[in-house]
């Protein structure tokens, strides 16, 4: 009797165990699309407002702004990047160019090249903390190789998608968030991955003398041929990596 009784509480108590993380699981799953809705409707809203053909008529203000107040204006810059790119709005290549217009090359360079990774590791750390554990609860057996294979060559596959930015940005930091990947791993191989890119986007904005000049005439007005060769390399850079891995 005592080891039938010693049993059935055992299995009570994995029973309870199993309903309190499914409760877990769907609350955390509700949160997530909660804040999936949320961005949605931030990004609907403000989508016009961070858009070079509106920023022109404050270019004046801008500049006298940074000249009055440059640190200011450049941490809140940093933190306005980071907001955006963790909440992944579909803003982040506009205030890049925008950035290096503004703050020119080597400035715009070290704000978007920290924030950016800042604003991936709380994107990646927002699908890990809502969303990881159910999936690895519905899924574990399937995602098991998958895992391994991460655990083992995750620091390169990372790498890989930064340097080619066919993959959308949000999806690769909510992907790596579901992963065994660790954060420390993620931010200095997010940081590396992402900065070619980061300096060539940096190098456009600072090569326009306006923002009106930038807005009018986009790529067509800048030195094309050396940023259509420069994503090229990138692109190459990859298949470098693994020849020499």
């Amino acid at each position: 009797m005592p080891q039938l009784f010693r049993g059935q509480m055992v299995a009570h108590m994995l029973s309870i165990s199993k309903t309190a993380l499914n409760r877990s699981d769907r609350w955390r799953l509700i949160v997530a699309i909660s804040l999936v809705a949320v961005i949605a409707a931030v990004a609907t809203i403000y989508r016009d407002d961070l858009r070079l053909t509106n920023l022109v008529k404050y270019e004046d203000w801008l500049r006298n702004l940074h000249a009055e107040r440059p640190v200011l204006v450049f941490f809140a810059a940093f933190a306005i990047y980071v907001a955006v790119t963790a909440l992944s709005l579909p803003a982040a290549t506009a205030l890049t160019l925008i950035s290096g217009w503004y703050f020119r090359f080597w400035r715009a360079a070290l704000l978007v090249s920290f924030a950016s990774t800042a604003g991936a590791t709380l994107a990646f750390w927002l699908a890990r903390y809502l969303l990881r554990e159910a999936m690895q609860h519905r899924f574990g057996d399937r995602l098991a190789r998958f895992n391994e294979s991460l655990e083992r060559d995750g620091a390169f596959y990372l790498f890989s998608l930064r340097l080619m930015p066919v993959v959308p940005f949000f999806v690769v930091n909510a992907t790596m968030g579901l992963t065994p990947i660790r954060a420390r791993t993620f931010w200095w191989v997010s940081q590396l991955g992402m900065l070619p890119a980061t300096l060539i986007w940096v190098y456009v904005g600072a090569s326009a003398p306006s923002l009106r000049l930038l807005a009018e005439q986009g790529l067509a007005g800048l030195p094309t041929v050396q940023i259509a060769i420069a994503f090229t390399l990138l692109g190459l850079l990859p298949w470098v990596v693994k020849k020499w891995r």
